[in-house]
């Protein structure tokens, strides 16, 4: 028989969501800032030799900039105020949660802190993303600069509004993507991105068409690329949903004369813990390096920097060392964010102190060894998983020289944004039904009449 929240799931409708007026305020402001994100996208920095910097850009595109100007939606090319996105915030949010599993002040407050140590780990993760913005965009007017013809007056007041405007965008979006999170539906950093990618995903589907008119690209691979998204997509969606449900079971309780059967429950072990989170960091880490050298690599370089463009090229989109590292990357941060979501002893204690146990298990260290055993080897399935729908169209997309916007890391954040977020707004309506339930039981409370069954 169906639970009271499943037969309310089932009859959400279009009438229920009319009702829902705060749910309209969220998604309103949603949409909102992501207008505002977009707008911002097409603001160049001041200084700039647009028509320059189209002409070096469009020779990367394939690229790992490519890469880059993808997730900020076409800000990189147009060399945006919002050309650095979130990626500075991401890694600030790498950074705090690494030293928060190996730094004992920091890892104090994230697992005794509560509220207060979570919201001063965020305040480190604030602070550590204005230096990174601060430093990457300090690189990127540099080599700007370095670059003949980028640059319609170099010197240091370039400088200084360059590192102003691209920090500031950096912050700008840092503070949205909170705003989002708090007042609008989904996460807010996850759907910057995803706006970013849906916003390149038409003209990519236009470039491959094109190659397909001109001979570059044979019809058969179009295909077979459009096949494998399609195939990636029903991947993605089956995976996302799959747990491995543990019995817990607790034990008969007396209250007053009678005796109350034991319950029984599931926990649910996500397969993919991590989430889009795992790629999101992995791209974010890899990108970092390979931009910089990247700009380096067109500077006029002294003879003992020569070497630079070689490890740039070997870091550009759809090369072996890019692949390679892309994957260990996934694999690492989907344990580690998966450790960092998921404590086995906090969560055996907490069973022990509701008196759950799962069966043939004693309760506490047994528990959680058991936990941490059955996480584990999920946590090996999810990074295969995570891995291959980021690489195998990746390298496909790479061998015939394709436009990637229609790879697996970008496939892999529109979905699961798309599936969370609509998650988060079923959720709203159902805290919407519940609240109904509740104001009408106590109407007819207040009338002497029995509550609605």
């Amino acid at each position: 028989m169906a639970s009271a929240a499943e037969q309310l799931a089932a009859n959400l409708n279009l009438r229920a969501f009319r009702k829902a007026t705060e749910l309209h305020k969220r998604i309103g402001f949603t949409v909102l800032a992501m207008v505002i994100y977009r707008t911002g996208t097409y603001i160049p920095i001041p200084g700039i030799n647009l028509a320059a910097f189209s002409n070096l850009f469009s020779g990367q595109t394939q690229g790992i900039l490519g890469m880059f100007n993808m997730f900020s939606g076409g800000a990189v090319e147009r060399m945006a105020v919002f050309a650095l996105n979130v990626m500075p915030y991401i890694s600030a949010s790498i950074i705090v949660q690494l030293l928060g599993t190996v730094y004992p002040p920091w890892e104090k407050l994230r697992k005794e802190g509560g509220e207060v140590g979570r919201k001063a780990l965020n305040q480190y993760t604030r602070h550590l993303t204005v230096a990174l913005a601060l430093l990457q965009s300090f690189g990127i007017a540099v080599g700007l600069q370095a670059s003949p013809g980028l640059v319609n007056e170099p010197g240091i007041f370039f400088l200084v509004s360059t590192v102003v405007t691209l920090t500031g965008g950096a912050l700008f979006l840092m503070w949205l993507g909170e705003q989002v999170t708090a007042r609008g539906v989904g996460n807010g950093v996850s759907l910057i991105i995803f706006a970013g990618i849906v916003a390149v995903l038409p003209r990519g589907v236009w470039q491959m068409l094109s190659m397909v008119r001109t001979g570059a690209l044979p019809a058969a691979a179009m295909f077979m690329i459009g096949a494998l998204a399609v195939g990636v997509i029903l991947v993605i969606v089956f995976m996302e949903r799959s747990q491995r449900q543990l019995l817990v079971q607790y034990p008969s309780r007396q209250q007053s004369f009678r005796i109350l059967g034991g319950d029984t429950s599931f926990l649910p072990l996500k397969l993919n813990t991590s989430g889009v989170m795992a790629p999101i960091f992995a791209s974010s880490l890899l990108l970092l390096p390979a931009t910089a050298l990247g700009f380096l690599a067109t500077a006029n370089l002294p003879d003992q920097l020569k070497w630079l463009p070689s490890i740039a090229g070997q870091l550009q989109h759809g090369r072996p060392a890019f692949m390679l590292l892309y994957g260990a990357l996934i694999v690492f941060f989907c344990f580690f964010y998966t450790s960092v979501v998921f404590n086995p002893a906090e969560t055996a204690e907490n069973l022990r102190k509701h008196g759950g146990f799962l069966p043939g298990i004693r309760p506490g260290k047994f528990t959680a060894e058991y936990l941490d055993f059955v996480l584990t080897r999920v946590t090996v399935l999810g990074a295969i998983y995570i891995t291959l729908v980021c690489l195998l169209p990746e390298a496909l997309i790479a061998f015939y020289s394709a436009p990637f916007y229609l790879g697996g890391t970008s496939i892999l954040i529109v979905v699961s944004v798309t599936m969370d977020t609509v998650t988060q707004i079923q959720s709203h309506l159902l805290a919407h039904q519940y609240e109904g339930l509740i104001k009408k039981s106590k109407l007819h409370n207040r009338r002497g009449a029995p509550p609605p069954g």
